[in-house]
């Protein structure tokens, strides 16, 4: 039983009280008699309103599957379909042109393009890694991953291999030929590199001495100018750094001394407090709040143990250098950190208002979130995180412009209760749902003067998509929905309508995750599609991709880019409310049962992480054991293609089942290594993990909007009572 604080009509967890109070409000000018009070006004009166919006959901959902039921094939016309939309506010009425307004924003959202990362903030290893991942090494990424191919003995070893070396040196001298080109020659011919008259000096193996092409992308050294240790560079407002340690045995062994390159990578990093963390109750939040309050505070640490030696991890300090005028110069050493609170929809027990009722989580997550933000922007921390003093917030999963204008409502809220000024807190918009991407700007408008973000999310948006349209018919294989006209209008869409807004040297327009994280190869072939459509961020898995992903944003300027695409004809909404129907279901018994064991693997191999260990992301097998990024999105999509075909009668429940069992007993095997895991097939009726995957399937077209987290904490409740 949950102890619990009786505090101002609210009844807060024992744990969660007990934090804010000891660890939160002393280093902030607010006292807990003022906190709590303001607090619990705060829920009361926008609570319903929360409700009320939950409701209207509910409500379009309705009349929509209604609609569908009465128009089924032949009985369809789209132009129909659309003023049906109109009529019932799903599709809402259009906004005058505008641009944003949003102030003090810092570089790397508004002017700088760059990689981003999500972690989840629950586990502090991950969150130092992210927030460290500002910088990281060219060669090690090369090196580690599949980038560099096997072949011709260099392959990798358990010691170093040279002639893998040796390649990863050839592709970084790429690099700077393709980024800083010289005036003659090559950087692989060069043998030294000095700085002479506030210049770059590179002398060839020929003995001839050349300068760089444009001058002015060299800011900068460190150490002597004859022999410097290290040389920085700007491109596309990226830097690079080329470092020269003589004790490495890459320089001793390279013609130059150059012995690695390091790349600013993850210029963002997203700390998740939503799709990729298991937080069911006051413990678990507690546990990502005081996470989110270290790197506020500037403190994480977290101390590991590898190969037999204890290690402890700290955020970074800023890097210096010496500037060309002989002043000194600042990299930032740590990326900038959004934290992303979690929807509108899930609540949470950690705190219950004066009926008794959990409070909604979005709401506990945005002023708990912020207060402890408030350690940054009034600088009573010992490493900066915005320079520009604003706090980033991501909003998920909101549901057209009424949702953002409630969110935003609720910032205000925040803001006045924190004494903050109007417009402190920023807002990242996800584009994940229908219902916001056909309105996308009109949802923009509603946080005209604080939105800092929209990026679209694949996953979410097709799980949604499916749900949205459930009883439209039968939805084409997952494989072929990708392929389906919606989804290139609405990732289009997405960028047409930032720039329209003034995004552009304002804000982010983001595109979502690379989701192999073992096929650096793969992702540095194709992930630049992401920066060629005119986002200037993109999602990746780890520090490794974030640095390769960096090498896309030196190939093209994307803020150029963007001024290009303003001009190009904008996608069409049409397309976007395009359902993503199957042309023809006549798919033999061996497709369905593929499709079916391709989705119950992916749904098992995850929820039973998260059921048993309350582990919210993390790289799960596939049916083909390739390892992928999973959180909620992946689940989202899964469960609801099976419930629609379940619906349709394409397959039986009994289909369904003995898939389900049959890829239960393929994961129990990939995860045979795991000494914490406990195998579903030992007992399918009574372990919680299988049962909550046939319920997100057989359950799942009663879920709000196909949502899978109110089942997800149900039974994660159900096992942590169990198992105490």
């Amino acid at each position: 039983m949950t102890k619990r604080i009786s505090i101002s009509d609210l009844q807060v967890a024992e744990e969660l009280y007990q934090f804010v109070n000891e660890q939160v409000l002393p280093g902030t000018e607010l006292s807990a008699d003022k906190f709590w009070p303001s607090f619990a006004k705060l829920i009361a009166e926008l609570s319903p309103k929360n409700k009320d919006l939950l409701l209207k959901r509910t409500a379009l959902q309705a009349q929509i599957t209604q609609y569908h039921q009465t128009h089924q094939a032949e009985n369809f016309d789209f132009e129909h379909y659309k003023a049906f939309l109109t009529d019932i506010g799903y599709l809402s009425a259009p906004v005058e042109d505008f641009s944003i307004s949003t102030e003090n924003v810092d570089a790397e959202l508004a002017t700088i393009a760059g990689p981003q990362l999500v972690v989840p903030v629950m586990n502090a290893r991950f969150a130092l890694n992210a927030v460290n991942a500002r910088w990281g090494s060219l060669y090690d990424a090369l090196y580690g991953s599949d980038v560099i191919a096997d072949d011709n003995g260099a392959e990798k070893t358990k010691s170093y291999n040279p002639a893998r070396g040796a390649k990863v040196v050839a592709f970084a001298r790429d690099f700077l030929d393709q980024t800083i080109p010289l005036e003659n020659g090559s950087h692989h011919d060069a043998k030294r590199y000095q700085v002479i008259d506030s210049a770059l000096a590179v002398t060839l193996n020929s003995g001839e001495t050349t300068h760089l092409a444009e001058p002015a992308l060299f800011i900068g050294f460190k150490g002597e100018k004859t022999s410097p240790d290290e040389l920085v560079f700007k491109h596309n407002d990226l830097h690079f750094v080329v470092e020269f340690d003589q004790k490495s045995t890459i320089a001793q062994s390279d013609n130059a001394g150059i012995s690695d390159i390091s790349m600013e990578s993850a210029l963002t990093t997203i700390m998740d407090c939503e799709d990729s963390v298991a937080a069911v109750d006051a413990q678990d939040k507690v546990i990502a709040y005081k996470n989110w309050l270290g790197l506020n505070q500037g403190t994480l640490s977290e101390t590991f143990e590898k190969s037999g030696k204890q290690h402890t991890r700290l955020m970074h300090q800023d890097k210096a250098y010496q500037k060309l005028d002989g002043s000194q110069g600042k990299l930032k050493a740590r990326s900038l950190m959004f934290v992303r609170n979690v929807g509108h929809l899930m609540t949470n027990n950690a705190i219950l208002d004066q009926h008794n009722n959990e409070v909604p989580e979005g709401i506990m997550d945005a002023v708990i979130t912020s207060l402890i933000s408030s350690y940054d922007v009034k600088q009573k921390n010992t490493l900066c995180n915005s320079e520009a003093g604003s706090i980033y917030i991501v909003k998920p999963k909101m549901h057209g412009p009424e949702e953002v204008a409630f969110a935003n409502e609720l910032f205000d809220r925040v803001e006045d209760l924190l004494s903050l000024p109007r417009n402190t807190i920023k807002m990242g918009i996800m584009d994940e749902e229908r219902r916001t991407s056909v309105n996308l700007k009109a949802c923009i408008y509603q946080a005209k003067e604080r939105v800092v973000f929209i990026n679209t999310g694949f996953l979410d948006r097709t799980g949604d998509e499916i749900h949205t349209s459930m009883a439209a018919g039968v939805m084409a294989r997952k494989a072929d929905i990708k392929l389906t006209k919606w989804i290139a209008a609405y990732e289009d869409n997405n960028v047409d309508i930032g720039l329209a807004c003034g995004f552009s040297g304002k804000a982010q327009i983001g595109k979502g995750m690379w989701p192999i994280p073992d096929q650096m190869a793969n992702m540095l072939a194709t992930k630049i599609n992401h920066v060629q459509a005119g986002a200037n961020t993109a999602w990746v898995p780890s520090p490794t991709a974030a640095t390769l992903h960096a090498l896309h944003y030196h190939k093209v300027n994307v803020l150029q880019l963007q001024q290009q695409l303003k001009t190009r004809t904008p996608a069409n909404v049409d397309d976007i409310l395009t359902i993503p129907l199957a042309e023809n279901t006549n798919w033999s018994a061996q497709e369905i049962s593929d499709e079916l064991d391709n989705n119950s693997q992916g749904i098992l191999g995850y929820v039973v992480r998260w059921i048993d260990q309350g582990v919210g992301c993390s790289k799960v097998p596939d049916i083909n054991d390739i390892g992928l990024m999973e959180d909620r999105a992946t689940l989202r999509i899964s469960s609801q293609h099976m419930a629609n075909w379940l619906q349709h009668n394409i397959c039986t429940p009994e289909q369904v089942i003995a898939s389900m069992k049959k890829m239960a007993t393929v994961v129990d095997g990939q995860n045979k290594g795991d000494a914490l895991y406990q195998a579903m097939s030992d007992d399918f009726d009574n372990n919680i993990a299988f049962q909550t995957a046939l319920e997100l399937v057989f359950k799942g077209h009663q879920q709000p909007n196909g949502y899978t987290e109110p089942l997800l904490h149900k039974n994660r409740l159900l096992f942590k009572a169990q198992t105490k």
